[in-house]
């Protein structure tokens, strides 16, 4: 009998040890995203675009600019930054080095918190509207952000990067033209700390990543990560050029000339060379710049070029800082001519139609929303805020080209309309 229950203990041990290797063996794969999703939205004071990403540990939403030529994530950290999760990686580790950062930090409060801790990490952090520059903390910290699937089309779950590197920085960097309760800037360029770097390592899938900004404050717009269109817009429809790469992480592309009325502007072509590209990627495309902004020489002959092709529409005193401006009582953006950057030969184009052409300076005026760049300007042409929205803007990082589908309004939907809300899908609401 002793034999035969021990027998059976062994049995049973044995069966029991298979259970449990088996078990311990298999584990349930990791949610692996086809893409993620930020919701943007136009400050009506500014005409910029904010997005709220989801830090900290407890979770807190937090307003930030968008800037398409920032090297990272950097945000106010100097007042109420509450968090469980925050760490700041010692001087000269791994973290540091893929900031860049070879300086380390000093802080010389007797009480460590967030952005002021010794022997971290410093990096230099830039105001993308004055140039203003601080000395700020690399840090991690939790990030939030809501998952799609089915490329682009649904909503998936709200994933998180528990360690997500950005720049801890001090208050005096808000300083400026901001939206109002902005706390930082959400940096897109092409770095290794970007966000849009940062989430495709993450995850794995591709670098790349798409702009879909509103003209209108009342509704918000998106910016999807690695994946490339959403329903309504598909890459199909899409105009390509290559992506020029600035020495900062800067995005360009090559502008060769600008037509309008489908007739080309008599530009010198030596004027479109930018000296940060030292070729024809004269063009950087900035979402921290209201208007386009075009180098002296190109603004004038531009400019009355334009007019000229415009003569039959009512001309105003212009109204600082535009050039040409119009009675929008008798005429309407529909009226003015088209404006095409043409791109790497003349069928490739990017079209400028009146409703990113023009803007209503004050009731009654509507003025061509381009601006003078000035003499000399490091970059000859700077496209700008008004001329992107209801665009939608892909930047596909792995081939090396920009998207772009020209204005989504005449195909009768825009970049005003995706609904966040919905746990189903993205679908646009004007479709």
């Amino acid at each position: 009998m002793a034999t035969s229950i021990f027998n059976f203990l062994l049995t049973f041990l044995a069966l029991s040890n298979l259970v449990f290797l088996s078990q311990s063996q298999v584990t349930s794969a990791p949610f692996k995203p086809d893409g993620l999703a930020l919701p943007v939205f136009k400050d009506s004071a500014t005409g910029l675009h904010i997005t709220n990403i989801t830090k900290r540990t407890p979770q807190q939403s937090i307003p930030l600019l968008i800037d398409l030529n920032g090297k990272f994530l950097w945000l106010n950290c100097e007042k109420n930054y509450l968090s469980s999760t925050y760490l700041a990686p010692f001087c000269h580790s791994t973290q540091c080095s893929r900031f860049g950062s070879h300086s380390c930090n000093k802080c010389f409060s007797t009480t460590p918190r967030p952005g002021c801790h010794n022997n971290t990490c410093a990096v230099t952090t830039t105001n993308p509207l004055t140039s203003q520059t601080a000395t700020s903390e690399v840090a991690q910290d939790s990030l939030s952000i809501q998952s799609i699937t089915q490329s682009g089309s649904n909503f998936g779950p709200i994933v998180t990067i528990r360690h997500f590197l950005f720049a801890c920085s001090p208050s005096s960097l808000l300083q400026g033209p901001f939206p109002n309760n902005f706390q930082g800037v959400a940096g897109l360029a092409h770095g290794s700390v970007s966000l849009p770097i940062q989430f495709a390592s993450h995850f794995g899938f591709p670098r790349q990543f798409s702009l879909c900004l509103p003209s209108s404050s009342q509704k918000n717009g998106a910016i999807f990560f690695g994946t490339s269109g959403f329903n309504g817009t598909q890459t199909g429809n899409l105009t390509y050029t290559p992506i020029i790469i600035g020495s900062q992480g800067e995005y360009f592309i090559p502008v060769r000339s600008i037509r309008v009325n489908n007739k080309p502007v008599p530009l010198n072509h030596s004027s479109l060379i930018s000296t940060r590209t030292r070729n024809f990627g004269g063009a950087m495309i900035s979402t921290t710049a209201p208007y386009t902004a075009l180098e002296h020489s190109i603004f004038t002959t531009f400019t009355q070029f334009f007019a000229n092709q415009s003569s039959r529409i009512s001309q105003v005193n212009p109204i600082s800082p535009f050039g040409l401006c119009f009675n929008s009582n008798v005429s309407s953006s529909t009226n003015v001519p088209n404006i095409d950057f043409v791109m790497q030969n003349k069928n490739v184009t990017w079209t400028i139609v009146g409703t990113n052409s023009v803007v209503e300076a004050r009731p009654g005026v509507s003025c061509l929303a381009f601006v003078d760049g000035g003499q000399n300007p490091k970059v000859p042409i700077v496209i700008g805020v008004h001329q992107l929205e209801d665009n939608f803007v892909e930047f596909d990082l792995v081939r090396s080209r920009l998207g772009v589908s020209s204005s989504l309004l005449s195909r009768n939907t825009s970049c005003s309309y995706f609904n966040f809300t919905s746990k189903s899908s993205f679908v646009n609401e004007m479709e």
